[in-house]
């Protein structure tokens, strides 16, 4: 028996589409017997599995396990279940690998797949591997058998281990996600006055959806904690990998700000340490951690590639302008929302000062978000290395960790090559409009060089 997938849904972090067209039930039995052979053939024989709350989840959890366990390995089912969730279940219990079926932040029509091996992520060749093997059919066989796992109340008892952050007001909006029954559960232990919003799970999302990076998913955290005025608000994407925050003034903090609050306790408690962040996160960040003694790594974005550097570098933190936030150290090393929120708050807490203040003590810059652009798969790489060959010519201050980002007089901008769609994305960051204005125009520049404008329509 073979399998053909969807081209489309087998990206460089995990495995994602639209379930009906891209992705369904025959796709995630194929990724089950192709994820057992790869386990049985690392020596190993157990892989745990969770799914989140869409509506979709369920069905392919069921195919996914039929896929295993046909495949030879046995499957812990933990049920529904955040990302982070299925993370520490496999760090934790005597398993090879895990599978956690979910569509992240995706719209509702979306589902997928994120993968762990051996307590590192199954990503980029890995995944591509799949593939062949399906095409191939060239799986393992067996008859594995399945038990469940209760792993809610360990998980949620090993967020607040040991925890001195002190008593606040919260609000938490965990929008009809998964994270809904860990938030519930986590504030009852948390002391200080705690607002749930949106906990029950509900693959509709009918309130907002699950994506902290879109400010206006944010507008009925801002509205509860100014309402009842609240020290800060916290909310989560639908698989609770990512944060978001707000202020005590209903202001935004992103995931590159978030980080440069936790930096200082990380590097109190490790001096010296390199701490890493993606290379869309802001030079007032990287600027923070050199400050403090620590020494900043910029690395790729996305969330494999952020963990792979972790390990590498053996940094204690690290993050991403997106909310995903990663510890190591007396953690597993994974990207966890809900232990981000714990950890922020203990920060808070540890700088004797309000979010609100440390929100207000941080550099005044202005900078576009993800600015993204259709561009074919075939050119969008192309693109970038005619911008970068151009700028090399020139003389250009730049980093190629991750597509182009140019340092100038004005700030900096970044151009990168999305690895899972066909796309281009710009960001910039400089002290004020007129900077950023000029930024962008530099950028719009490169890119009518090669034949592209913003818009995504050629020249």
């Amino acid at each position: 028996m073979t399998h053909q997938f969807d081209p489309t849904s087998l990206r460089e972090y995990d495995i994602r589409g639209i379930v009906g067209k891209a992705l369904g039930p025959a796709d995630a039995v194929a990724i089950g017997r192709g994820f057992a052979t790869r386990i049985r053939e690392a020596g190993g024989r157990r892989v745990v599995v969770g799914y989140d709350g869409r509506l979709s989840s369920p069905e392919l959890e069921a195919a996914l396990v039929a896929g295993l366990t046909a495949g030879g390995v046995d499957v812990v089912r933990i049920g529904l279940s955040t990302s982070p969730m299925l993370y520490y279940a496999e760090a934790t219990l005597e398993v090879d690998g895990g599978i956690q079926v979910t569509g992240s932040h995706n719209p509702p029509e979306y589902n997928g797949f994120k993968i762990v091996q051996a307590r590192a992520p199954f990503f980029g060749d890995a995944i591509q591997g799949l593939d062949t093997l399906a095409a191939t059919g060239a799986w393992s066989e067996g008859a594995g058998i399945v038990t469940t796992a209760d792993v809610l109340d360990a998980y949620v008892a090993r967020l607040v281990a040991g925890y001195a952050g002190g008593a606040y007001r919260v609000g938490w909006d965990t929008g009809n996600g998964a994270s809904g029954p860990a938030i519930e559960k986590l504030v009852k232990l948390l002391p200080g006055e705690h607002h749930v919003l949106f906990a029950d799970v509900d693959g509709n999302f009918p309130n907002h959806h699950p994506d902290p990076t879109v400010e206006s998913n944010l507008a009925d955290l801002k509205r509860l904690v100014v309402e009842k005025n609240l020290h800060f608000g916290l909310a989560f994407d639908g698989d609770g990998d990512r944060i978001g925050a707000v202020d005590g003034l209903g202001r935004v903090i992103w995931g590159d700000q978030i980080l440069s609050i936790l930096v200082e306790p990380a590097l109190r408690e490790h001096p010296g340490a390199p701490i890493v962040a993606d290379v869309k996160s802001s030079q007032a960040l990287f600027d923070r951690i050199a400050a403090l003694g620590g020494e900043p790594v910029m690395a790729p974005t996305g969330h494999s590639l952020m963990k792979t550097a972790m390990t590498r570098t053996g940094a204690p933190i690290g993050g991403e302008l997106s909310g995903h936030l990663f510890f190591a150290g007396e953690y597993y090393g994974f990207d966890d929302a809900h232990y981000a929120a714990v950890r922020l708050i203990r920060a808070v807490h540890l700088s004797g000062q309000s979010l609100t203040e440390l929100c207000d003590a941080m550099p005044a810059l202005m900078a576009t978000p993800d600015l993204r652009f259709p561009v074919d798969d075939a050119r969008k790489f192309a693109v970038v290395d005619e911008v970068i060959a151009r700028l090399q010519a020139d003389g250009a201050e730049m980093t190629l960790t991750d597509g182009a980002r140019v340092t100038t007089a004005d700030g900096w901008w970044l151009l990168r090559a999305s690895n899972t769609q066909a796309m281009l994305t710009v960001r910039a960051e400089a002290k004020d409009q007129a900077a950023l204005d000029a930024l962008l125009a530099e950028v719009d520049a490169q890119l009518a060089a090669s034949g592209v404008i913003r818009d995504g329509q050629p020249r």
